[in-house]
């Protein structure tokens, strides 16, 4: 389907900058939503509720590209025996109750009576299926439950969203800052590709297909 009306929240990101880029290209009208450039906090729920409740949908996308690797200094643990409980919170705080937030205040500006997109970034680390690397527990850890979060949004909105598809997506390895110390070998893809490629999966999603999790080529990723 071609979207008319766009939110994306983390709009000041490298994928969600590119995405704002990519669909307003597209002629989608777009409203974009971040911490630098409109002071939205997803750890505090009262900024997200004055900021997204200051907004008129309905929006028949909802972009949800906030998230974060290193928070505070934090490095990615490469053995439980680095684990520090404080920093697994603040992943939780970012990469899991943030989207959950989020999505708790955009789903009332989501059409009833239409087809709706809702789209949240994940990562496939965050997949238990395709766990066979290990490390990165925080992390991991805190993208699985977001992945939680959004299926179980997406059978609450198959109630009252007839049309509505809610979909976890992995955008693959982007060149962005928040990649940059951690790219190694792996190739990665620039945001606009990213943003193009990830769109064009959202298009061609119904309702058939809420509830899961996909990469950027339209491939399911095992929870």
């Amino acid at each position: 389907m071609a979207f008319s009306n766009a939110l994306v929240v983390g709009s000041s990101g490298g994928i969600g900058s590119a995405v704002v880029a990519e669909l307003q290209r597209r002629g989608v009208a777009v409203t974009g939503l971040s911490r630098s450039g409109h002071g939205l906090d997803v750890t505090d729920e009262a900024s997200v509720a004055r900021l997204v409740g200051g907004l008129t949908g309905p929006f028949d996308l909802v972009f949800v590209a906030s998230g974060a690797l290193k928070i505070g200094g934090d490095e990615p643990e490469k053995t439980i025996k680095a684990l520090d409980p404080a920093a697994m919170a603040r992943q939780f705080a970012v990469n899991a109750i943030g989207p959950a937030t989020v999505l708790k205040h955009t789903i009332p500006l989501l059409p009833r009576n239409a087809p709706a997109h809702v789209a949240v970034l994940t990562a496939r680390v965050g997949s238990i299926g395709d766990n066979g690397l290990g490390g990165w527990y925080s992390y991991r850890a805190a993208k699985a439950a977001a992945n939680q979060i959004v299926h179980t949004a997406a059978v609450e909105l198959g109630r009252t969203h007839k049309q509505a598809v809610c979909v976890a997506m992995h955008p693959g390895t982007v060149a962005t800052a928040f990649t940059r110390d951690y790219l190694g070998r792996h190739p990665a893809v620039a945001p606009e590709e990213a943003a193009d490629n990830l769109l064009n999966v959202l298009a061609s999603l119904d309702p058939s297909h809420s509830g899961r999790f996909f990469d950027y080529a339209g491939k399911p990723v095992p929870w």
